[in-house]
Order: C-alpha cells, then sequence, then structure tokens
C-alpha cells in the first residue's frame, strides 16, 4: 500500500512538464520595421536540439528545462542572439523580439551594469553578455570593439581611465567564456561621447554606458 501511494504521488509531477511556443519577430531596431533573414535556434548550451528558417517571424516549440539560443542574421545588420528560459513562459509561451541594428552603428548594452566607479560587473548583467558571447559563437568571423563612456562629471583623466576598465572586464568576462581576445577589441572614450546633454541624474545615467560596434562579420 505505501509503495502505491508513493506512485500517486509522483506521477502528477512527471504530467506536468508541458510543450512551450518560442515566438518573436526580426524587426529593425530604428524603424520597426520586419526583417527577413536567417533565423537559428539551438538548445543552449550544448546546441544538440536545433533548427532554423528563413523569416521575419519565428515559432518553435521547447520540452522540458534547458534554455535556447535563437540568433538572427540579415544582410547588412548585426547579428544577434537572444537566450530565452522556459521559466519565461506565460501560458506556456515565450514571446521575444529579436531588433537589429545596422553595420556600422553600435548597440548600446542596456542591461550591463557596474559597482558605482567602479569596473566590477554586476551579475545582473551576466545574461546580456551571455547573449554576446552566444552571437559570436554562432558567427565565428565576427569582430568587435567594446567601447566605454562615462558621464563627464570629475576628472576627464579618471572618468577615462574607469571607461577603459569597464570594458576591459567586459572583455575579460567574454574570453573568459570562450571567445578568442583577439576578436574583442576596446576602446575608452570617458565623457567625451554624450548621448544625453541635459544636466539631470537621468542624462548622466544614459552616458555611463558601454557600446558594441561590429568591426568585421
Amino acid at each position: 500500500m505505501k509503495v502505491l501511494l508513493v506512485l500517486l504521488i509522483n506521477l502528477p509531477l512527471i504530467c506536468s512538464a508541458q510543450n512551450i511556443t518560442v515566438t518573436g519577430n526580426v524587426i529593425d531596431a530604428v524603424r520597426g520595421k520586419p526583417l527577413k533573414g536567417r533565423i537559428v535556434y539551438k538548445s543552449y548550451p550544448t546546441g544538440s536540439i536545433s533548427g532554423s528558417m528563413n523569416d521575419s517571424t519565428f515559432t518553435f516549440q521547447i520540452f522540458g528545462s534547458s534554455k535556447y539560443q535563437v540568433t538572427a542574421e540579415v544582410n547588412g545588420y548585426i547579428p544577434r542572439t537572444i537566450i530565452v528560459d522556459p521559466k519565461e513562459a506565460i501560458n506556456n509561451v515565450i514571446t521575444r523580439d529579436i531588433s537589429l541594428t545596422s553595420l556600422g552603428a553600435t548597440v548600446v548594452l542596456d542591461h550591463l551594469i557596474f559597482e558605482l566607479g567602479k569596473s566590477v560587473i554586476n551579475p545582473k548583467s551576466y545574461p546580456e553578455l551571455d547573449e554576446v558571447v552566444a552571437m559570436m559563437k554562432e558567427n565565428t568571423k565576427v569582430v568587435i570593439q567594446m567601447e566605454g563612456h562615462t558621464d563627464n562629471k570629475g576628472n576627464e583623466d579618471a572618468n577615462l581611465k574607469l571607461s577603459q576598465a569597464r570594458v576591459d572586464a567586459v572583455k575579460k568576462y567574454m574570453v573568459d567564456k570562450g571567445i578568442g581576445k583577439d576578436r574583442i577589441k576596446t576602446k575608452a572614450f570617458g565623457g567625451t561621447k554624450p548621448i544625453a546633454t541635459e544636466d539631470t541624474e537621468e542624462a548622466r545615467a544614459k552616458n555611463r554606458r558601454v557600446e558594441m560596434r561590429v568591426l568585421k562579420d
């Protein structure tokens, strides 16, 4: 009787696993228009399950607890990879669009956070950096440049050194994840290239950033 009871208790756990649908659009980051290109999805990080399509939209099924990476490649645009986690699913659906930036422009790493006044990367930044790493592993000829910026408050030399230390920290993280160090260049600008000029804390926060530029695709 005790053995039978254990089996009945465990049965719902086995049956609770469900298919999850991953869906999204590939769009121009500035204009929002759909972009048709090559889309590749793989189980992450092993790549043991994979598939591909040529379209401006993607839909595929995943089963179990493994994360998946989705890479979009369109001529004239910087390739981009996102990583989706089954835990993100709402009603068994994950919806994630992929916004692509034109070659020659830079991509701001919006979720890259450092400790105040330091080059220590906040662990909350790791998922975004892991997506860049996955993109470079999928596109083995890509060479990038990480460009560091601070706000223009304080000493100019100190700001320049801080922005260099931060992009060096980003490079080290990516090299430790398996990207060749010769594929990641770095450049520091300090506070010389603001993207917001208002004298507000919000503007200064926008100016403290790391941007990625593709040098070779």
